[in-house]
C-alpha cells in the first residue's frame, strides 16, 4: 500500500496527514505557535519555527500510523498565502518572514498604487494592492531595513522554505506566486514589467511549476532530520486557498466554498481571468492552467472567536456552542464588525478595528460570543454578494476550517447566506488536498479530478436554511452593513491613534 503525505502550514499551526490510496486517514499530527508581533501592526516569525514544527509533526505522523518512510510515495504542501521569506545566498533566513496578516507595508501600499494607477493594477496584477502581500512587503524591507535587503539573494514564499529544507532546492508554484503582486497570472510566469517599474532584480524570485509537478526528493539532512525516504517524491503543492478546495472536491466551475479558518474566504473555482473594476476581491492562478480563483476574504474569522475567548478565559469550545445556540438569531440586539486585523473585501482597509454595537442591560457572554460568529458570517456574505455581482453565484456550498465544526456557527451560516452547506468528511481540507496532489505527482493518480473523486467524501447531513432565522437575519445584515457606513471612518482613526499611542 503506498501512502500519501499532505504538510499545510497554517498561520498559527502546521498539521501533518498521512492518507492511503482511497483517503483513509492513517494518521494525522500538527504543531501550533503564535507569530511574532514586536510593533503595532507588525506579524512575523522566524521560518525555522515552521521547520522544526514539520520536523516534529512528520516523525510523529510515521510513528502514529506506523508507517515505514519507504511507504510514502510523495508529499506535498499547502502554504499560507502572501508572506515574504527572504534568503541569502546560503539560503539562510535574512530575517523574520513578514506575514499575510502584517499590516506594516501601508506607505507601500500607496506608493504602488499611486505610481502603478488603477488600470495598469486591474491589468497587470489583476488583484487590489494590501498590506501583507510578498511584493510591498519587499519594498517595506529596502526602504525601512536596507542593511538587510543588501543581503538578500532570493525570497519566497512561506510553504516554499520548507521544500527547501525538504529537498534542498528552492521552487514555487503558479497558484502561490501569483498572490504575492508580483506575478504574470495570465501567463504563468514572473512579471518582468512589475519586477522593472519597482526596481526589483527577477534573478531573487524561484522558478515555479504546476502544483502537480515533481519538484525533487527527499534530501539527505531532510531524510535524517524527519526520517522520510530520500526516495520520496516532493511535489510542489499549492496556495491553502487552493488546496482547500481540493481538500472539499472543488473542481468544477462555479464549485464554491465558505472557509473559517484564522481568516476567512469565500472562494471560486472560475476557468477564465475575471477583472472586478472595483478591485475588492482577489483572483489568483488555480490547480491546474487553465484554472482560477476568485474569492473575497476578511482577516480576522476564527481569529475573533479565538481573541474573544481568551478575553473569557473560555476552551470548552462543547460549552460554548450549546451556550451559543441557546440565543435567539440576532443575538440580543449586539452586532460585532470582525475587524481585529483591518479588512479586505470590501473595505481594503488595514486600519480598520473592530467593535461591538447594541450592548445592552440584558447582554451576556452568551450573546456577545453568538454575535462574533454572527459578524465573521456578515462579513462571508459580503464576499459572496460581491462575487455575485460578477457573474458568479452557487446553489450550495462546501463549509471548511474551525467554523464547520461547530453546529450552531454552521446553522446560523445557513441562515445568513440563505443556501444549504455541505461539509466533507474529513476536517483537514487543506492538508488533504496537499495529500491528493501528492498522489498526483507520483502517478497514483492520472489527474486531480480522478484523486479527487477516489479520496473526497462529504457527511451524510446537509445544513439547510431556516427561512424564518434567514427574514430575521436579513434585517441585522443591512444594520450591520449601515453601522460601517456610519462609524468606518471612525473605526480607522481609532487604529491610527491607538498606533500611534503605542509605537
Amino acid at each position: 500500500m503506498a501512502y500519501l503525505m499532505g504538510i499545510d502550514l497554517g498561520t498559527s499551526s502546521l498539521k501533518t496527514v498521512i492518507i492511503d490510496e482511497t483517503g483513509s486517514v492513517i494518521a494525522s499530527k500538527s504543531a501550533d505557535y503564535q507569530f511574532d508581533s514586536p510593533h503595532p501592526g507588525f506579524a512575523e516569525q522566524d521560518p525555522d519555527v515552521w521547520w522544526r514544527a514539520c520536523i516534529q509533526t512528520v516523525s510523529a505522523a510515521m510513528a502514529a500510523g506506523g508507517v515505514s518512510p519507504d511507504s510514502i510515495s510523495a508529499v506535498s504542501f499547502s502554504g499560507q498565502m502572501h508572506g515574504l521569506v527572504t534568503l541569502d545566498e546560503t539560503l539562510r533566513p535574512v530575517r523574520p518572514a513578514i506575514l499575510h496578516c502584517d499590516a506594516r507595508s501601508d506607505r507601500q501600499v500607496e506608493q504602488l498604487r499611486k505610481s502603478f494607477g488603477e488600470e495598469s493594477i486591474r491589468n497587470l496584477m489583476m488583484n487590489p494592492i494590501y498590506t501583507g502581500f510578498l511584493l510591498p512587503s519587499l519594498l517595506w524591507v529596502r526602504e525601512n531595513e536596507p542593511e538587510l535587503f543588501e543581503k538578500i539573494h532570493r525570497v519566497c514564499l512561506p510553504k516554499d522554505y520548507l521544500k527547501l529544507k525538504l529537498t534542498g532546492e528552492l521552487s514555487s508554484d503558479f497558484s502561490d506566486a501569483s498572490a504575492t503582486l508580483a506575478f504574470d497570472i495570465a501567463n504563468n510566469h514572473w512579471s518582468e514589467e512589475i519586477l522593472a517599474r519597482t526596481d526589483l532584480p527577477i534573478s531573487f524570485f524561484p522558478p515555479c511549476y504546476p502544483t502537480t509537478a515533481n519538484t525533487g526528493t527527499i534530501c539527505q539532512a531532510a531524510a535524517t532530520a524527519t526520517g522520510l525516504s530520500k526516495k520520496t517524491v516532493v511535489v510542489a503543492g499549492g496556495a491553502d486557498q487552493v488546496m482547500q478546495g481540493l481538500g472539499n472536491g472543488m473542481v468544477e466551475t462555479s464549485a464554491a466554498t465558505v472557509n473559517i479558518g484564522s481568516s476567512g474566504q469565500v472562494c471560486f473555482q472560475i476557468d477564465r481571468p475575471v477583472l472586478n473594476p472595483a478591485l475588492n476581491t482577489n483572483m489568483f492562478c488555480g490547480y491546474e492552467p487553465g484554472r482560477w480563483i476568485l474569492y473575497g476574504a476578511t482577516m480576522s474569522a476564527g481569529l475573533s472567536l479565538k481573541w474573544w475567548n481568551s478575553v473569557l478565559s473560555e476552551s470548552d469550545y462543547q460549552d460554548i456552542n450549546a451556550r451559543v445556540a441557546a440565543i435567539r438569531p440576532g443575538s440580543g440586539g449586539v452586532i460585532f464588525l470582525p475587524y481585529l486585523n483591518g479588512e479586505r473585501t470590501p473595505h481594503l482597509n488595514p486600519n480598520l478595528s473592530g467593535v461591538f454595537f447594541g450592548i445592552n442591560a440584558a447582554t451576556t457572554n452568551s450573546h456577545f460570543t453568538r454575535a462574533v460568529m454572527e459578524g465573521v458570517a456578515f462579513s462571508l456574505m459580503q464576499c459572496i454578494e460581491i462575487c455575485g455581482q460578477l457573474g458568479f453565484k452557487a446553489k450550495e456550498l462546501v463549509a471548511s476550517g474551525g467554523g464547520a465544526r461547530s453546529r450552531p456557527w454552521l446553522q446560523l451560516q445557513a441562515d445568513i447566506y440563505n443556501m444549504p452547506l455541505k461539509i466533507v468528511a474529513n476536517e483537514e481540507q487543506a492538508s488533504l488536498g496537499a495529500a491528493i496532489t501528492a498522489g498526483v505527482g507520483a502517478g497514483i493518480f492520472s489527474n486531480i479530478k480522478e484523486a479527487c473523486k477516489a479520496i473526497v467524501r462529504y457527511q451524510a447531513q446537509i445544513i439547510e436554511p431556516d427561512p424564518a432565522n434567514q427574514a430575521i437575519y436579513a434585517t441585522y445584515y443591512q444594520l450591520y452593513k449601515d453601522i460601517f457606513t456610519a462609524c468606518g471612518g471612525v473605526l480607522e482613526r481609532l487604529t491610527i491613534v491607538g498606533r500611534n499611542r503605542e509605537s
